[in-house]
């Protein structure tokens, strides 16, 4: 079981998802309430899996009431996302349409696919300049706290950092005139991924994990020491690492005691952490 897990549940989950999305946003299928529930049921496979071959054990376990915690975060991660790909419908009717610049006759596939590159390139620059700014890290480090690495932490979010992270990718997408289906399908994509990119999960990606940002990978992004994390910051590709120099891989990626932040003050309840860069910014 153990190996098939391993070498299987990524490619078999992310493949089956994303051909499925695409395949129903090229048929036309509206995309509430389809879309939202195969990415529920996508990322409910995979805390399905950490169950059955966790890489660190002791993940699995709830450190001091973070799986509440990382509940709501995840409630309200996924909220904004709903927020925008209904802004992606809405705002389409109202923004004036120049002469066409999205490739709207395109192949279903390929419109989700430039969709991803914009958004996954937005995503790189601005989760760089999180790391970089002084009030954006204060926002972004809630992401960053967690000891332990699971498939809730992809959504454990700022409210004001995911929409810092995304805004600038879907502000390009609304401006190019972008069909909002392939909007929603790469979301989905993209929110499954990141359950995928945080899991307790001993998966293996092969050569592959040099171009997607799995678990492997994006664990060494989640180092304690702050000046080791400045690697692998691509949500979904990789390629932008390899471009601006900040790729890291080694024999074996960090594990239990290794994740984190040394910074202590970090409240450890919800409305705290919400709170938390707002008063830090203020003195």
């Amino acid at each position: 079981m153990k190996p098939a897990v391993r070498y299987l549940s990524y490619p078999a989950v992310m493949g089956g998802l994303a051909l499925t999305l695409v395949v129903l946003a090229a048929s036309g299928v509206a995309y509430w309430p389809v879309f939202p529930l195969l990415v529920v049921a996508g990322m409910a496979v995979v805390a399905l899996l950490e169950r059955l071959a966790p890489f660190e054990p002791d993940w699995n376990r709830d450190h001091d009431g973070d799986t509440r915690v990382d509940v709501l975060h995840l409630l309200v991660s996924h909220a904004l996302i709903q927020i925008s790909v209904a802004g992606a419908f809405g705002l389409r009717l109202w923004v004036p349409q120049w002469p066409p610049l999205w490739p709207a006759a395109a192949p279903m596939w390929a419109q989700v696919l430039v969709t991803g590159a914009i958004m996954d390139l937005g995503l790189y620059l601005m989760h760089r300049a999180s790391h970089a700014s002084g009030f954006l890290w204060r926002l972004h480090a809630i992401h960053h706290m967690p000891e332990r690495l699971y498939w809730l932490n992809g959504g454990r979010r700022h409210p004001l950092s995911a929409l810092v992270l995304a805004g600038p990718g879907l502000t390009v997408l609304l401006a190019l005139g972008a069909t909002p289906i392939a909007v929603g399908a790469w979301l989905g994509i993209m929110s499954v991924h990141l359950a995928f990119q945080h899991a307790n999960l001993d998966y293996r990606l092969g050569p592959f994990r040099h171009l997607l940002g799995v678990a492997e990978m994006h664990r060494w992004h989640h180092k304690r020491d702050f000046e080791d994390a400045q690697v692998n910051f691509g949500e979904v590709f990789l390629i932008w690492d390899r471009i601006f120099g900040t790729h890291h891989d080694a024999p074996h990626s960090p594990a239990r005691g290794e994740v984190g932040l040394n910074e202590a003050d970090i409240p450890t309840t919800y409305i705290g952490q919400l709170l938390w860069p707002l008063r830090r910014s203020s003195t």
